[in-house]
């Protein structure tokens, strides 16, 4: 890329310096691209193109096309009207399109558990742990308590 960018440079009649203030980047940063000791960024390509926007940026990354966009690139000609569309025939009979037949599901059975019961609150401000809950028809087994400090304390 520092040979096209070199090339862009004497096509344009410009100094290394000249370029560096115009695109707004370090002298030392346009020197050192065209040294190849550097690859230019994404900011030094985007301000070229914004500053010099004839140039086919392809041309610059990639070395594909020419050095400067064509009229027509520059200025596109727009269609006054859009051109329609033709319609295409499906490849596949109507009949052979999958149609999604509703889905029946099982809902879970509705489960309403009895208010709690309020635990007895003791000075040592320990739970009572043997108390059992009973939800429907089951019993909870196991409770895990997870505090602010990251810690847990799991109650079976």
């Amino acid at each position: 890329m520092n040979i096209r960018l070199q090339q862009f440079l004497s096509a344009e009649n410009l100094s290394q310096a000249q370029f560096a203030d115009i695109i707004g980047v370090a002298r030392a940063s346009v020197s050192h691209i065209l040294a190849g000791r550097n690859k230019p960024g994404f900011d030094f390509i985007y301000s070229m193109a914004a500053n010099f926007p004839n140039l086919n940026v392809e041309w610059l990354v990639t070395g594909r096309g020419k050095m400067y966009k064509t009229q027509a690139d520059l200025f596109p000609i727009e269609s006054p009207e859009p051109q329609p569309q033709p319609k295409i025939a499906p490849a596949v009979p109507q009949e052979a399109y999958y149609e999604p037949q509703p889905q029946v599901t099982q809902s879970a059975p509705s489960v309403t558990a009895a208010p709690l019961p309020e635990a007895p609150v003791t000075q040592s401000n320990t739970l009572d742990t043997t108390r059992k809950i009973a939800v429907g028809q089951r019993n909870i087994a196991r409770m895990v308590i997870l505090f602010d400090d990251n810690t847990y304390q799991e109650l079976e």
